[in-house]
This record gives structure tokens, sequence and C-alpha cells, in this order.
């Protein structure tokens, strides 16, 4: 007997034979059945849970007996008329919890006729069924299969029911499949195998079509299929009702979302058919995006033509906080989808375009449209005749706002809704067909975008109040809200731009603010008990704006599009970019003042809040009062400037007027300004008494004007700062041997480079393509995109490549967030972020827990997975049956509590941490590693977010505004599941990257981080799953995190200082992290050279050619003869210059200098590292300084700028001092209005003609300061070598440079470059406080050089105190457009800027290949110069950073202090605002620029330092002196001179640290940059703001102008720089030599 097995018959080939066998076949079928009802469930990204139900008829009830059963009592009903309200079984009138509205603001929604008393169980069985009538036939050939619809028809129809139903559906069509056979469109290859495949037997159409599977030995050109289809649905097709409940839920979250709609006269028609050469291969992938390449040509419209929520349904929303009752009626909605039709087609639309949205009580418009070709366009429109939301928010409790606990924020809207939506899904205009960066036509969710432009949507408010206790607010009816969609493209990952317009009309009122007395209710009392304010000034009550959505959610509003005029007024579109912006410009800044000032606006203001607090209206109008107080003393002294202000009569005077509204405490206010500008502190006694006798409240706030007299003392104290140190053998963390032998299985970045050049011809290993898969999170987004471009997709694996384009497209996004998050501007931020982070962590817990997320055969095979877990709709109804009858919640909280944990929550749990750890020891002593953690493998997380991706998100969900909402704290939890599931190193490496910006290490900044994090909210989510953050920060970090209740008054640590607490673990954390800085820079950056390696040295060093040891005693010959001759003419040049210029010998001179210049530059051509050597040093150095005395001269006898006056006050103060100050004379006098004189107005009297009129000497201006030497003013008249020593006593400060530079014959002979154009681009960054590419810094300069010289300039877009590396790649970006010029160039930076632009070069060095041949090629980097170098730090860093610290603690402590006084409520809300100011995205920028001050920082940016040998720098420095300080810079001068000691500073960097090279962490390429900087520049007489003057217009004032601060000689800055490196051949001139006009480039 024998045993037939399945797995032994050829199910599929039988099957294949049978339908060989059937040439054709017809079929008729008749059947009668009752539909059922559909209901599908979709877990979304983030663990949202989508339920949807469809059924044929109307369930007012929505299914809740079929759900509850039998022991679901029938829900009660109380019939009150045209305004019934249901009433529960378990709940009062009083409250929102029993779901009741008794707040007297009913709906008068006009009733279903289905009588409420009449409800019965819903019985599908009861209905009366469907008739079904299908004929169709079909063909079978062997090259071709069709198939007929000849009719298709279902019918029913009820008499007997409540209503007259009649529905009926109809439709016919045919479809047909066929053999490819186009051999003229084949290449050659694919006519060859088409013919043998021809020549044996052939499978037939229908057997490749059914069993694809069967055929994957056929090639796809042979198994590719043609195929057709039309089908048309008649135009009396409709069903008359369908109901449809959907439902939202997530099983962490509290609450839930069901609504029920009952859809009325639904119908449809249209036709659908294939597009032409429609193609499709039967192994293709079953994905949902493939559904892309088979869009069909389509005209098909579908419409609604009543829908309404039926209030049996009890419809509802809960996101855990707002609870709301919806309730529609009178929806009518029609959408019509075209595409792929070639002729004339009709769409929707309005004949006046003036009302935006559909006219609710007008039939739709019909129109002419043009045809859609291409993709699928859908136009909508819609209409709601009433819309009623019922909601209840919970309130914290705030007693000081009379909100006490238990109070509810009621809110009632009704009105209508219309408008239409255009969405065109259509492919991209994409310009190749498939790169492995950019979008990939061929796949769709890449090749296809979506248009959504000219939708709009119109709101009209019917009746609308918000009530809160004893307030409430009305909003006027017939209020009409409007928003149109201007543009808005995006792709299909949600990525574009969106822009807006918005408008709003209260026709002509206010919203009203009622409010009676605490425990009545406003819409309760008479109208005697209430007291009511309009909120709205009339210029607010109507208008329009733009509003710009950047792809990141960034909001930017503009003036509207369709405005026909400016709206005048304060309360234009500036207004509302001031409030929402982050940075607002200057324009919507003063526009916001103006408001502020506006007495009006404010007054409406103090209304409002004297009806909502007392206390706020007292302290508010105080406070306004002064303001406008200090406006109207401001106005009159006719001070609109800080420069009116900083001189210290006018400073005095103003302080005087505040405090007493007279000059009667001048002279105490003075001493006390004096005293605080020389750096001496503030004298808080005197102060004290001050306020004491003008401020009348000062005995009610004795203690917190103590303490903000402290805070005071505190800024203005001097306290001095420890000396840096020297610290040697700074090794890079990357080579440390306790980091190094951890990444022994990590490849480094300079061995992934060579390994993708490995031969480029053959694909990548497999293992290598693995490799780079697995750590490609941990790599740079510039890294990704290289790997991506270098290789073709054809060389990786393809399941590497997917994983690797899909980090790079996160991290392309989330380098976009990084920028672009916290505040107003960013609100809707949160929802896009939701898109994409749920997909990201999603798939990357499954490849983490593969066991736990992967699909089981069953998925595999039809791409969904069936549960046996109930659905969502049953959920939400048990949910909604609790709240309704108390005997059904029992079930409802067991199966809430038996929720699985995730991640975080099982980390976060004490019980299962300590037995995770147990595991954890188990499987180390099991794996016989018993070694400590440091020398251990470093543990790579496996997600598809990199820590640095990890960190942005998550920072930027902590400065979110909306930090309440539940979708901000649904993408915290899953940041937060994702790190729980990756090994601890995780953690520590997201806390780092939010501490260590570019590995600087900066412990404030993580410090209000972790703040943020630690009172993370979460009201949003269930108790059960709610986190102990402390918990588990300490599971990750193993260190003890602190709690805040212990800090506060009444806590065990009540005396200490909760922020040190904090800081001091940051600063543990970044210890801890140092492994993961490491990993960073061993993957990330290339290391050309170790510490051990040696130092590059020139050839003379090493060895000397025939041609190096000439070339080299030739130019040393050259330049011994040249100083030899040269001093030899000194004397007599000095002496008689025109007799001595006019003798052989000064030519040949000039000429022997000349001959060594070339001889030196030819020497350099040979060997790049020449300059090291101190000979080559040594005259280049001369050379620098003889051409900075050239520029100047040259400066002089062109009159260039104010140069002349500028040195004219600067001999005067070098030989006489600083004007004396006259502050006790000019105290007394309002001199505001009289225009300040320029320094070359003040020089006028000494170059007037005879008879004419001297400028009047006053008190403001003192002209005997100016000296009689007349040799700046009158340069003609005095020989050019008196000029030169003049140069050299006015600017040189160090009288041995002086004397050296004098008897130096290069600085005697001016000696000029030849003529022509030089072949070379500056790149500049500027310091601390720039406008990046919009600034003007040095741009008189700048266009003088590209005129005399051709050299153009690119302004980096650098910002304001931001980070290293931040400002590096503003920099790299400007060398990027530096090298559109073909042309060497060289780095320009000033004060910070020149540790930014050592950055972007070390950045550029470290990188990809393509990187490093931006600063190393033919056109590379050439030379650099620093103006007033800030790379070793300032004191001002330190001395800023311990006061900000010291201050932070003092604010702590004096919120302490108050805890006694108000309630916890208004603790907690003072202690979220400063925690959110910490922790601001301004913050956090702010304090990665401050950290380049600091001495860890500049340590860890030298540490990782590397920068080129063959490259020259070149500096300038200054020292301040009385006769050059600006008064702007007083303050900062006296206090850098008693913080560090040392008066010889230019205000904010010291002379000695102010150098070209690292002087306190030294190590390789500390040396090397030593080697580079061409010795010690001579220092001169200036100041750190020498380079700026239109920039710093706003604070000069008289005194500036009379010594001509900032009217300094431009020039030096660049011009010697440039001429000296041309000289000596680092630049090299153009061919063309001929001057050609041209302008500055501030960008390319």
């Amino acid at each position: 007997s024998a045993k037939l097995r399945r797995e032994n018959i050829a199910e599929n080939r039988i099957a294949m034979a049978v339908l060989d066998t059937i040439d054709s076949w017809n079929s008729k079928v008749e059947i009668v059945a009752t539909p059922p009802a559909v209901g599908i469930d979709l877990t979304l990204p983030g663990g949202v849970s989508l339920g949807m139900e469809l059924m044929h008829g109307r369930d007012p009830l929505a299914g809740r007996t079929r759900d509850l059963g039998a022991e679901a009592s029938p829900l009660d009903f109380e019939d009150d008329g045209e305004n019934s309200v249901r009433i529960l079984p378990t709940g009062s009138g009083n409250s929102m919890s029993s779901w009741t509205t008794n707040d007297g603001t009913r709906s008068e929604f006009r009733r279903r006729s289905i009588k409420q008393g009449s409800a019965k169980l819903f019985d599908a069985n009861s209905l009366v069924p469907w008739k079904l009538e299908v004929a169709a036939k079909g063909k079978f050939d062997q090259d071709k299969m069709t198939f007929h619809l000849l009719d298709c028809s279902f019918r029913h129809e009820d008499r007997e029911g409540l209503f007259h139903t009649k529905s009926q559906f109809h439709t016919r069509g045919s479809f047909a499949v066929w053999k490819n056979h186009a051999p003229s469109m084949m290449g050659s290859k694919a006519v060859h195998r088409a013919a043998l495949a021809s020549s044996i037997d052939s499978p037939s159409v229908a057997s490749i079509l059914f069993f694809p599977e069967e055929m994957d030995f056929l090639q796809r050109d042979t198994r590719t299929l043609n195929y057709d289809y039309a089908f048309d649905i008649s135009e009396d097709s409709k069903l008359d009702a369908l109901t449809f409940s959907v439902g939202a839920n997530h099983p962490m979250l509290n609450g839930g979302s069901m609504v029920t709609t009952i859809l009325e006269s639904v119908y449809a028609h249209g036709s659908v058919s294939a597009r032409e050469k429609a193609v499709l291969d039967p192994l293709e992938r079953r994905q949902k995006r493939n559904i892309l390449r088979h869009l069909p040509a389509i005209d098909f419209t579908f419409g609604i033509g009543n829908s309404f929520i039926p209030p049996e349904s009890h419809s509802y929303t809960n996101d855990g906080q707002t609870k709301s009752l919806p309730a529609m009626e009178g929806g009518r909605i029609m959408v019509r989808m075209l595409g792929g039709i070639k002729q004339d087609e009709q769409r929707y639309d309005y004949e006046d375009d003036s009302d935006i949205g559909m006219s609710i009580d007008s039939p739709l418009k019909i129109t002419d449209e043009a045809p859609v070709a291409d993709g699928i366009k859908v136009v909508a429109d819609i209409g709601f005749s009433s819309i009623v939301l019922n909601s209840e928010t919970s309130v914290k409790e705030f007693p000081e706002l009379d909100i006490f606990e238990g109070t509810k924020l009621r809110a009632f809207t009704s009105g209508k809704l219309g408008g239409n939506i255009h969405c065109h899904l259509r492919p991209q205009a994409l310009g190749t067909t498939m790169t492995t960066t950019g979008p990939n036509i061929f796949n769709p969710l890449e090749a296809y975008e979506i248009d959504c432009s000219g939708s709009n949507l119109s709101v009209r408010i019917k009746e609308s109040t918000t009530s809160l206790g004893h307030r409430r607010v009305i909003i006027p009816t017939e209020t009409s809200f409007k928003v149109r969609v201007v543009k808005s493209v995006i792709d299909m990952a949600l990525e574009g731009q969106t822009e807006c317009e918005l408008s709003w009309d209260f026709q002509g009122l206010s919203p009203i603010l009622q409010v009676t007395d605490v425990g009545l209710f406003p819409e309760s009392v008479v109208h005697e008990k209430k007291e009511q304010v309009s909120l709205l000034i009339a210029p607010l009550r109507q208008g329009r704006l733009n509003m710009q959505i950047s792809p990141v959610g960034g909001i930017h509003i503009t003036k509207a599009v369709t405005s026909r005029e400016d709206k005048e007024g304060l309360y234009d579109w500036k207004f509302f970019n001031a409030l929402v912006s982050v940075s607002p410009d200057q324009s919507a800044t003063d526009r916001l003042m103006d408001v502020i000032h506006d007495k009006r606006s404010m007054n409406k203001l103090l209304q409002v809040i004297k009806l909502v607090s007392n206390d706020g209206y007292r302290f508010l109008n105080y406070c306004f009062t002064q303001i406008w107080r200090a406006k109207d003393i401001l106005d009159q002294e006719g001070i609109s400037d800080p420069k009116h202000i900083i001189p210290g009569h006018r400073m005095a005077r103003l302080f005087s007027l505040l405090l007493c509204d007279d000059l009667s405490h001048v002279d105490i206010i003075l001493p006390l300004i004096r005293q605080v500008v020389a750096g001496d502190g503030l004298d808080v006694v005197t102060l004290k008494d001050l306020l004491r006798h003008n401020f009348d409240y000062y005995d009610d706030w004795a203690p917190e004007i103590d303490r903000a007299v402290r805070w005071l003392e505190t800024m203005f104290t001097a306290f001095t700062v420890p000396p840096n140190f020297v610290e040697n053998n700074v090794t890079p963390l990357s080579e440390q041997l306790r980091y190094s032998s951890r990444f022994k299985n990590i490849p480094s970045a300079a061995k992934l480079y060579e390994q993708i050049h490995d031969r480029p011809q053959v694909p990548l290993d497999p293992k290598f393509s693995k490799l780079v898969s697995r750590v490609s999170p941990y790599l740079s987004f510039r890294q990704i995109e290289y790997f991506l471009k270098v290789r073709s997709p054809k060389d990786w694996q393809p399941a590497d490549l997917k994983r690797i384009r899909y980090v790079y497209s996160i991290k392309r996004k989330v380098m976009d967030i990084a920028e672009s998050y916290g505040g107003l501007s960013f609100l809707p931020q949160s929802f896009l972020v939701s898109v994409f982070l749920g997909e990201a962590t999603r798939g990357s817990l499954r490849v983490v827990d593969p066991k736990r997320t992967g699909a089981d055969k069953t998925t595999a095979k039809y791409g969904v997975s069936f549960s046996n877990n109930p659905s969502t709709l049953h959920q939400l109804r048990k949910r909604r049956a609790s709240l309704q009858e108390p005997t059904l919640s029992s079930s409802w909280t067991e199966e809430t509590f038996n929720a699985a944990m995730t991640p975080a929550g099982r980390v976060a749990s004490q019980t299962n941490l300590q037995g995770r750890e147990a595991r954890r020891a188990t499987k180390t002593i099991a794996s016989g590693d018993t070694s400590p953690k440091e020398s251990s493998h470093y543990e790579l997380g496996d997600c598809l977010l990199g820590p640095a991706d990890v960190a942005i998100l998550l920072q930027a969900g902590l400065t979110s505004v909306m930090k309440g909402s539940s979708v901000v704290q649904l993408n915290q939890r899953m940041l937060l599941d994702l790190i729980a599931s990756q090994p601890n190193s995780f953690a520590v490496a997201v806390l780092a990257e939010i501490g260590s910006p570019g590995g600087q290490g900066s412990p404030r900044q993580l410090a209000s981080a972790l703040m943020a994090l630690l009172e993370f909210d979460q009201n949003s989510f269930r108790p059960i799953h709610r986190l102990d953050m402390h918990a588990l920060l300490q599971s990750w970090l193993k260190l003890s995190v602190p709690r805040r209740e212990d800090y506060m008054a009444g806590g065990r640590w009540a005396r200490q200082s909760y922020y040190d607490a904090v800081f001091s673990l940051a600063k543990s954390v970044l210890e801890d992290a140092e492994s993961y800085i490491a990993l960073n820079f061993h993957i990330q950056r290339v290391r050309h050279h170790t510490e051990a390696d040696p130092i590059p040295q020139p050839k003379e060093e090493l060895y000397q050619s025939t041609k190096l040891r000439e070339a080299i005693e030739l130019a040393r010959k050259k330049i011994e003869t040249a100083d030899t001759e040269g001093s030899k003419i000194l004397d007599q040049l000095i002496k008689n210059e025109r007799k001595a210029k006019a003798r052989k010998e000064y030519r040949e001179v000039i000429s022997m200098y000349k001959e060594a210049f070339e001889a030196c530059s030819h020497v350099r051509d040979i060997d790049k590292l020449i300059f090291h050597k101190e000979w080559f040093a040594s005259f280049y150095q001369r050379n620098y300084d003889a051409l900075m005395i050239k520029s100047l001269f040259d400066n002089v006898a062109d009159n260039i700028d104010n140069v002349r006056p500028w040195l004219n006050a600067l001999l005067r103060g070098a030989k006489y001092g600083a004007p004396k100050r006259n502050d006790v004379e000019l105290v007394y006098q309002n001199t505001a209005s009289k225009t300040p004189l320029t320094s070359f107005e003040c020089f006028m009297p000494y170059v007037m003609k005879p008879g004419e009129t001297a400028v009047e000497t006053s008190a403001e201006y003192p002209f005997e300061f100016w000296s009689n030497d007349d040799i700046f003013l009158k340069p003609e008249k005095y020989g050019e070598q008196a000029v030169v020593d003049a140069i050299l006593d006015t600017i040189i400060y160090d009288p041995k440079d002086r004397e050296r530079l004098r008897s130096d014959p290069l600085v005697r002979l001016l000696i000029p470059n030849p003529e022509g154009k030089y072949d070379f681009s500056i790149v500049s960054a500027m310091g601390v406080i720039t406008e990046g590419r919009e600034g003007t810094e040095l741009q008189s300069t700048f266009e003088r050089i590209e005129k005399q010289r051709g050299v153009k300039t690119i302004r980096a877009d650098t910002a304001t105190a931001r980070s290293f590396e931040y400002n590096a790649q503003r920099i790299i970006e400007g060398i990027e457009s530096a090298k559109e010029h073909k042309v060497p160039y060289g780095l320009l930076g000033y004060s910070q800027g020149c540790a930014n632009a050592l950055m972007a070069e070390t950045l550029l060095y470290a990188g990809t290949p393509g990187q490093q041949e931006q600063v190393m090629d033919s056109n590379g980097l050439v030379c650099r110069q620093l103006l007033f170098s800030a790379i070793n730090g300032s004191v001002h860093g330190p001395g800023s950073e311990f006061k900000v610290h010291r201050l932070i603690v003092m604010v702590e402590e004096f919120f302490k202090y108050q805890q006694g006084y108000f309630s916890r409520s208004l603790q907690s809300a003072f202690l979220e605002i400063i925690t959110t100011a910490l922790d601001s995205a301004q913050f956090h920028k702010m304090m990665g620029g401050a950290q380049s001050f600091l001495y860890d920082g500049c340590r860890a940016f030298w540490r990782e330092s590397q920068h080129l040998a063959h490259v020259p720098t070149c500096t300038l420095r200054g020292v301040l002196e009385p006769h050059t300080t600006p008064e702007a810079l007083e303050m900062l001068t006296s206090m850098l001179t008693k913080q560090s000691g040392s008066p010889l500073h230019d205000s904010q960097v010291h002379a000695h640290d102010a150098v070209g090279h690292p002087i306190f962490h030294l190590n390789r390429n500390g040396k090397v940059l030593e080697k580079c900087d061409i010795g010690p520049a001579s220092i001169q007489r200036t100041h750190h703001w020498s380079p700026l003057d239109e920039e710093v217009a706003f604070i000069k004032t008289p005194r500036d102008d009379i010594i001509g601060s900032f009217d300094c000689a431009k020039d030096r800055h660049v011009f010697p720089w440039v001429d000296v490196n041309a000289r000596f051949g680092f630049i090299k001139y153009s061919k063309e030599r001929t001057p050609t006009a041209a302008t500055t480039t501030k960008d390319s």
C-alpha cells in the first residue's frame, strides 16, 4: 500500500496544465447575500493602533451591543425636545467626566428622525439581503488572456423598514494580458533570449500570471507581460447609507478616540483604464509602493450627499488630557480623481476667489480644468452645515490665579466648515535616472511628489465659548477663519516647502472675557454680577498673513500674497513674526517694541490682566508705567542708540533721571559707574542706599532687592582667574591605548577609505559591504554621502545599500532639524518628526529583537499579520462602556495592567534592572571574559539612528513648546525605548553628543539638558507606563542621579544646590563618554600622522640635491648682500632722502632685494617646507613688517578712508596720552541732540584756508587735544622717511620693535610688489559676533584688493557665538564656493574666527578624500592670516563661566527662599521657565560658542587638530592704551586686566596668546603649527575691534570720534599678508597682469 504525500504532488504544474486546456469560458452568477461589516486594524509607526469598520446601513449605536454582549444594558436617554441631552447612568450634570454637557451651551442640532426611545439591538440578519448578478466570459491563448465583465450589478431595496432604502451598483469592462513581443525595443542580447525562449515550450500567459514562482527560470524580458483594462461604473450607482467607524488607540497612552459617522446617499461613477504601454512583471515584489508603478488612467467621481455623527454612538476623542464630544450634521463631500486623461476635464471651483472655501448653502459649481496627463489629481470639495466640538481639559491648580484642584477648562464650539482640497500625485522632474544619494526614478517612493497647491479651508463660527471656573471667553458669532495653500510641493518622504495664507475676521467685534465671583459660573449668574472686557483692539480683529512652513516644521510669517496694499499700523505681519520667530529680524523686533510702547495696546492688556489677577495687574501696571516713563526720558534726552548712553556722564545723568526725575544723584552715581568701568566692582552699600531713598516699595521687597543687587555685584566683579598651565603630550583620544585597544574590530576612517577605493572595477567584498552598513549610523553625513557617490549601487549588497541609504536619509533630515528647533516658530515640528521617527525606531527595534518583531510565514506570504487580539474598536468600545457603566471597568483595568512594558520601562524597573545586571554578569563569566570594562571591545549599537541623531531629536523634543502634547511625549518615549534597547554605551554616547558638540565637552550644556530630561512630562501616559527617569538614567550611567525634591526646602539636601549636583553629574558623564568621543574621531577622521611620527622637516634638513643646495646658497647670499648694501645707504636715506634716492646705489639695493625675493620664491618652489628654516622665516617676517608699514604709508599718501586723522590722533596720544575726561562738566549739559563730529571733521581747523571760521571748541569736543604736528594731515610737506618714522612711533607698541624696524632697510625702502593680478582668493571668517555672509567687516579693503590684485573674497556665513563645528562647516561652504574660482585660496580669521578657520582646515584635512583635496590640491589652501587670534582662548571665558554658574546657583537659592510664600504650582511654573530657558536652543548654541574660550574647550580643540605643514601663518596682534581704547571697551579692558593681572592685551586676548600656534596644549600638531607661524609679528597700538567700523557705529561715542578709535587703517589687516605671500611665491601671479574692473564677492 503506497502513501501519497502532498508535497510530492506538483499542484502548480497540474493547475498550469488545466489552464492550458481551456480555450474560452463564460459564466453567469446570481447571488443573494447580506454583506458583512468590514473591519481593519492598522498599527502605525510609533505604536498607534488605528481601527476602521465599514458596514452597509445605519448603525447609530456604533456596534455597542455587538461588542459588549448581553451584559450591556441599553443606554438611557432623556428626551427634552430640541435640546435633548445625553444623561449617562453614572454621571451628574456638573462634570464632563460623566460625558454630559451641562454648561448652558447646547447645540441646536436638527435631530435625526430616528427616535431615541425606539433604538433596538442591531441584527444584521434582519436586513433585506443584496442581490448580486455577475456575467463574464474570457479566453485563454498561449500568448494572450482576455477577460470581459459583461455585467456586474449589486442591488438592494427595503420598503418595509423605518426608511425606504434603495442601493445599486453597476459596472462592466474588460481586461487583457499578453506577452511582450517588441524585439525592436530590445537590445541584441534580449532579442536572442526571446528567440531562444520561443524555440522551446514557452509557458502560457495564464501560467506566467497565476504561477510566477514557477517561471523564475525565464529572463525578465521574457516573462514581462503587457496588460490593458477598462472598466466603467454607471452613473446610477449609489448606496443608500453606510456606517463608518474609526478609532485610534495607543497601548501606553491615556485616552483614545472613536468616532462613528453615518454616510447617506453615497454615489459614484466614472471610468478606470490602464495607461498606454502598461507592463507587468509577475515576479515583482509585492510592495505597497509598487502600486505607483501601475497608476491607472482614471476619471472617477464619488460623493456623499449627507453625513452625520449619530448622538446614540457616543463618539468621543480623548488624548489623555482633553476629552471631546464631537457632533456633525449636514456633511457633503464630492471627490473627483483625474489622471492619464488627455481631453479637457472639469473640476469644482468657485466664482468668487475672495471667499476662500466652499459656500455651505450653495450647490457645487463645475468649471473646466486642464487635463491631467501625469500622475493622478484628486479634487475634493467638502462642506459641513454644522460641526460641534464640546471638550473638557484637565488643568493644574494655580491658586494665585484662582484655579483650584478639580477645575476644568470647558470649551464649546459650533460652526460651519467648507473648502476644497487639491492633491496631485505626479512624477518629479529628475535630471538623472538613478543616483546612489539622490532620488531614483525607478523607486516610486522617490520618483513621485505631491502638489497640494490651491487647497483651501474656511470655518465660520456660530457659537464658541471657553470657560475656566469663574471665567469665560466668548467668540463673536459669524467669526471666520480661512486657510489657503498658496504653494505646497512635497516628496513622498514629506520633505518640501509649504506656503499658506491665513486670514481671520471677527466681524468688527472682539472676543469677550467675562469674570464673576469664585465659585460661580458666568453662564448662570445675572449680568450685574459679571465683569467683562473685550480682548482685542480694533486692528487685531481682522487680518491676513502668509505662513511659510519649512521641511523641518519651522514657521516664518510674511506679508500675505493677496494683500492689495500694506496694512498700516503696528499689527502687520512683522508683529506676528516677532511673536513666533526664535531669531526675528531687526524690523520685527522693532515692531514688537513699538507695540510695547503703544499705551493703547498695553492698556487693553492691563484691562484683561486685571480681570484675571489683581496682583498680576498691579505688577504689570507698575512695569509698564516705568517703561513708558523711561521711554519719555530717553526721548527727552535724545537717546536712541547705545552710543548715547555709553559715556559715563550720559549714563549717570540717565540713571539719576530714572531714579528721581532730576539730576540730584549724579554726584553719587557717577563714581559708581567709574568704579565699575575700572573693574573694581559694584559698591553695594551705596547702590542700596540710592534705591532705599528713591524706590517706594523698597521696604516691602527688601530681601528680593538685596538679592538682585548681589546678582549685579557678581556680574560686575572681576574675579581672579587662575592662569592656564602648559600641558605637554596632549595625545588624540583615538591614539590613547586605553581607547584604541577597544576599537580593534572597528575600522578607522583611513581603513574605510582605503577599502572603498580598492579595486573600483569590481563589486565590494560582501563582508566589507556589511561592515559599512553596520557602522553607518556612527559615520558622519559627509562620509556616507561620499561612500554612496564613489561607488555604484551595483557594487553594494542590496540589503546593505538599502540600510545605508536609509541611514543617509535620516541623517540628512536630522541635520536640517539640528539648526531648526525650539520655540513657537517650530510648533508643527513634532508632528513632522513623528512621521519618520516611528518608522526609524520600529526598524531599529526590529534589528535589535528580530524574534519579537520578525514576520512569520503567513506575514511573508500575504504581507499582513493576523492576530487573535481584540480589535482596536472593540477595546475602544469597552473603554467607552467603562466610562458609562462602572460594572464593566474591572476587565478593562486588568487588560491595561497586563500590557507589555517597553524597553525603557523594563530598564527603569528596579526589579528588571537587577535581573538584567545579573544576567549580564552571568553571561560575562560564562564567556570567560573577566577583564575590566575599559579593556573590552567597544559595543556598538545596532540601530538605524546614530547617537548624534538621537541626541538632536531628543533635544528638539525637550525644547518644544508642546512638551505637554501626546505627540511630543510619544516621540520622546520612542527615543528612550530605542536607547534602552541598545547597550549602555549608546546611552552615554547620546548624552555625550548633547554635551560635547564636536567633542569639545560642555558640561553646562549637558547639565541643562539633563535637568529637562529628568523633568520629562509624561502626563499623557498611563501610570503603569510612566518612567522613573532617575532610575533609568542611573541604570545607564551607573552614577547617582539627583532628584530635585531632595534639594528643595524641606529636602534632605536643601542647603545644597540642585544645579551644582546636576552639573557634577554632567562632568562625570562627559568623562565616561571619552570612549565614545574617541570612537568618533577614530571612525570619522583620518589621522595622517601619529604622535610618534617625526615633525616634517625641510629638504635642507633631510637631504640636499645639488639644485636645492645651490638655490639655498644663492638666496641666502642675495639676502645677505642686499642687507649689507641696504645698511650702507640707510643713514644717507634718512638724512637726505631726495639725494639718496637719486643715487645708483639706491636703485641697486632695491634690485638686490627683488632678486632676493625671486631667489627665495625659487627655493620655496623646490621645497615647500623651507619657510620652517630660521633664515627664511626671519626674512619672511621682516618683509611682512615692512609691507605692514608700507600699507600704512600708502593709505596716508593716497588719503584712504580716515587714516590720516586716525594716525594724527594716535600720534598725539602716543606723545601726550589720552584726552582728559570732562564728565563733571558735561553731566549737566544735554548734548545728545548735537551730532558728534567725525575724526576727519575734528582736524579740519588745521587744514582750513586763511579767513575760514574754525570749528567751535566746546566741552564735548576739546580740540586742544589735537597735535600741532601735521605730518599725517599734510604728508606732502614731509619726506617718506619722516612719515615712516612717524608711523613707527604711532603704531608700534614695543620700543625694541620700533628700533629694529627703523634700522631695517626693507622698512625704509618701501619696496612694492610688481603690478599684476594674483591667482588667489580669500575665505574670511569673522569674530564671535558677526552677521556672516551679510557682514561688512573690512568691506572697503576687500573691494580695493580685488580692484588692484584681482583677489576675490568669500565671506563665510558664520554665526554669532556658535560652536567650532557649526562655524567650521560654514567656512567649508565658503571654501567650496572659493573652489569655483579655480585658484588657490587663503584663510583669513578674526578673533574666534581664527579658531573656526583652523577647525575647518582640520575637518577637511581629516575628512573624506574629496574633502582632503579641497585643502591639498593645486588650488587648495596656501596661507593663513590670523587677526587678534583667540585660538588659545581668552581669560574672559573662564571668568564669564564662573559668573554664569554662580548666578544660576544664586537664582536657585532665591526660589528656595520664596517657597514659603507661593504655591507649589507657581514654584513649578517658575522652575519650568528656568529649565526651559537653560535648555533652549539659543542657550545650547551660545554655550557651544562660549566653550571655545575655555581651557577645556581649547584643550579638546588642539588635542584633535590636524593642519597642513606647508602653509605659512601670519598674525596681527595689538595692545590697548588709554588713547586707543574705545569707550565701549573700557570695562572689558579693565576686567581683563584685573582677571589676568596683565595689561598687555587688546581688550579680549593677550598679546602672548594671540599667536598662530597653541601655547598651552602641546603635541605634534602644535609643533607643526609653530613651525608654520612665521614668528610673532610686531605688536601694534590698537584694540580688538580694529577691523570694525560700520558694524560698531551704534556704540561709537563722541570721544571715540575724537581719538579715532574705529577709524583704523583697514588695509593693514589684509594687504601685507597677501603681498608677502605673493612676494615669496606662495601666491602666484596670474598670466594676465593687466588690471580689470571687478567687484568684491561676498558669496558664490
